[in-house]
């Protein structure tokens, strides 16, 4: 059986004192996830989630291990927090930071190098999907990771652009559907999530997909009982 995985990215959003009370609920609900902090709160997830069934992460790295970089953060620095995971190739961070392909691809072997799973992001504008390219969007974005090397334990994450933070999702046929593609161009046991608007009234039917295996969650994963309820839909996937 492919792992099945939920995580959870704040984006930019927290408080110390917000932050502790939503790490506070997920180690109460004794669910097995992942949560994406921003860096600030990486020692203090790490202090509350070791020894839990909750892993920890960052939401993207630098491509260079080291150097004169102002603001930048390495997978060395990330790998000090004990951090399990690390986002790549987000579409926020291609689209407002202007982050190409192959600059997804030096982060993607940065993190692997370090020994931190990268959750490789793909997905379409809406304009792209209506333009018929989903499968050459996804393949490209794909493709660039696979020129230097194999996937290997890493994690992709498919997110329709157009479905993140719309309120709109991607139907399970739609979602299934790019996952089957994205799969033929995988190894049988990669985990694949689906991200975009995925809330606890509707990730049963997301999760049910053949090829999804949990998902990228971002505003539900702020709210304790929906990422929790999400958590739970992934567990019990037959």
């Amino acid at each position: 059986m492919r792992a099945r995985l939920v995580a959870g990215n704040w984006k930019m959003h927290g408080s110390r004192d917000s932050s502790r009370a939503l790490l506070d609920a997920i180690v109460a609900a004794d669910v097995a996830c992942a949560v994406c902090v921003p860096f600030p709160y990486l020692a203090q997830a790490s202090e509350r989630l070791r020894g839990t069934r909750a892993a920890w992460g960052a939401q993207t790295l630098s491509e260079h291990a080291s150097g004169a970089y102002t603001g930048e953060v390495s997978a060395a620095m990330l790998r000090e927090f004990g951090c399990r995971y690390v986002l790549v190739g987000h579409s926020e961070r291609r689209q407002l930071f202007g982050e190409s392909d192959a600059q997804v691809a030096a982060k993607f072997s940065a993190a692997c190098e370090a020994g931190i799973t990268p959750i490789l992001c793909v997905g379409e504008t809406l304009q792209e999907r209506e333009a018929g390219r989903t499968q050459e969007v996804v393949a490209r974005q794909l493709e660039a990771v696979l020129r230097r090397g194999a996937i290997g334990e890493a994690v992709v994450a498919y997110e329709p652009v157009w479905a993140i933070g719309t309120g709109r999702t991607a139907t399970p046929a739609q979602a299934q559907e790019v996952h089957a593609f994205l799969r033929e161009h995988l190894t049988a046991d990669t985990c694949i999530l689906y991200g975009g608007s995925v809330k606890p009234d509707n990730a049963a039917a997301i999760f049910a997909g053949a090829d999804v295996d949990g998902g990228l969650i971002g505003g539900a994963s702020l709210i304790a009982q929906d990422f929790i309820a999400i958590c739970r839909a992934a567990e019990h996937k037959g």
